[in-house]
């Protein structure tokens, strides 16, 4: 495959952590290690972090100023960022560009406008969402009329491409059999990976104490209140656990009352807001990992706490199911009673020995990688390439498909963006733009790697 130039749009990225975040910077790095250009536009983050960056391995990052309004996602304002995207993405010299999750406005944003300029598009879903509240409802609005005139879909698991299928309207009725649907053939499943020698098990000492770890954003989606209701009855009935709770939200005032409630201070010990770098410091505390969400698309930190040895006790939600082993984890249903009697039983099985947290750690290396990732991601982005190009005219019938309302609205924003595309290419014609140079050498890389390495794993200089 030729090396290509991409661009990664999301409001999600670092500085902030989460799934959504690390898929992209290590999707990223490991294209940039296969020859591929990359760089990733975002929005600006407090205090001051607008401009340009950059991150290992030379992973260029454009922070538009562009602020967020809540969840580090932006207003979708649509026109307001063309200017600059046109600009990057002109003077990279991008090929195709890759946006991703639902609430981003500025991936969306990026879509409409890529195609002005003969650049292919990637979509990448992260979430699961319902389709009977409001926001919901919104969102799934802004995706049909994203996805239908996408050149791709990539899904993290096979419940998260059901779901994105269903929300962003990606079938067509079969004409001889009108009951029956047809899904487009152009959207794909990747799941998200992990870099396994930073969750390496740590020897626990011997301890009667069984230590439950949570590691969450606290909110509602992700089951605190299930988690509220089970953390009193589960040490009722088990003396020797304690819990640790990682993470920050709203929910926290929920936790810290229930601990209040039932004298568990010394039972439930509250974390706050944990940074990435120390995950595996509060995974190693424990033997037992409880997840509670109400909806999970994938659920990285499962994967990570596996591989950090612990036994998994889970909700039976969305793309959970398809991350682990059966005999790596239990399951419950999101109720209460159900979630008791998984965690109980999960504590016999890591009290009575079960559980080889040497053998998970080995087992979740050889599952997922962040290579494998890269290779198959190359695979769709090289498909895309080789397809056929949406031309604008196409592009306007199948938005009017969306309906007498949201398809009128969808089409005056494109004829709109067509217009203001065409005043910038008066105005600031391409010829004026300050392109980038770039050549790129998969030898030089590798000896820049390979010397990054040997200076990493020199000796440190001791004090004089």
């Amino acid at each position: 495959m030729e090396p290509l130039s991409i661009a990664m749009i999301s409001d999600f990225f670092h500085p902030n952590v989460g799934g959504v975040e690390t898929n992209i910077y290590m999707l990223s790095a490991n294209l940039i290690r296969k020859g591929h250009k990359v760089i990733v536009i975002t929005h600006a983050h407090s205090p001051g972090r607008v401009g340009i960056r950059w991150l290992l391995p030379s992973l260029k990052v454009y922070y538009l100023p562009f602020l967020p309004i809540a969840s580090s996602a932006t207003l979708p304002n649509f026109f307001t960022s063309l200017p600059y995207l046109r600009t990057i993405l002109l003077r990279e010299h991008i090929h195709l560009i890759n946006a991703h999750a639902s609430l981003s406005a500025i991936g969306h944003e990026g879509i409409l406008h890529s195609h002005l300029m003969g650049i292919r598009t990637v979509f990448t879903d992260h979430s699961l969402f319902g389709f009977d509240d409001a926001a919901s409802i919104l969102t799934n609005k802004l995706m049909v009329g994203t996805l239908k005139n996408v050149d791709a879909v990539i899904c993290v698991s096979h419940t998260g491409r059901e779901n994105t299928v269903l929300r962003g309207e990606l079938f067509e009725k079969d004409e001889e059999d009108p009951s029956r649907v047809i899904v487009r053939d152009s959207i794909y499943v990747i799941p998200n990976a992990l870099v396994a020698e930073q969750f390496t098990p740590c020897p626990l000492q011997p301890s009667e104490t069984i230590t439950i770890v949570v590691l969450s954003r606290l909110v509602y989606r992700k089951g605190i209140d299930l988690l509220v209701a089970t953390a009193p009855r589960i040490c009722a009935l088990f003396p020797e656990v304690k819990f640790v709770v990682g993470g920050d939200g709203p929910k926290l005032i929920d936790l810290l009352q229930m601990r209040e409630k039932h004298l568990l201070q010394d039972r439930i010990e509250l974390l706050g807001p944990i940074r990435h770098n120390d995950v595996l410091s509060v995974l190693s505390r424990g033997s037992i990992f409880v997840n509670t969400s109400l909806t999970e698309s994938f659920g990285i930190a499962i994967l990570e706490a596996a591989c950090a040895g612990l036994y998994v006790v889970s909700t039976r939600v969305g793309g959970v199911p398809e991350i682990l082993p059966e005999d790596m984890i239990s399951f419950a249903e999101p109720e209460e009673d159900d979630v008791v009697r998984a965690i109980s039983e999960a504590i016999q099985i890591v009290a009575a020995g079960k559980h080889d947290p040497i053998k998970a750690h080995e087992r979740v290396r050889n599952f997922y990688d962040w290579k494998q990732v890269a290779t198959r991601t190359e695979k769709v982005y090289d498909a895309v390439m080789k397809s056929r190009q949406i031309e604008l005219w196409e592009r306007i019938q199948r938005t009017m498909d969306l309906g007498p309302f949201a398809g009128l609205i969808y089409t005056v924003i494109l004829i709109v963006d067509c217009i203001f595309f065409m005043f910038l290419e008066w105005y600031m014609p391409r010829e004026d733009l300050d392109f980038v140079t770039h050549h790129w050498d998969k030898d030089i890389f590798a000896r820049l790697v390979e010397e990054e390495r040997e200076w990493l794993e020199e000796p440190a200089i001791p004090d004089t």
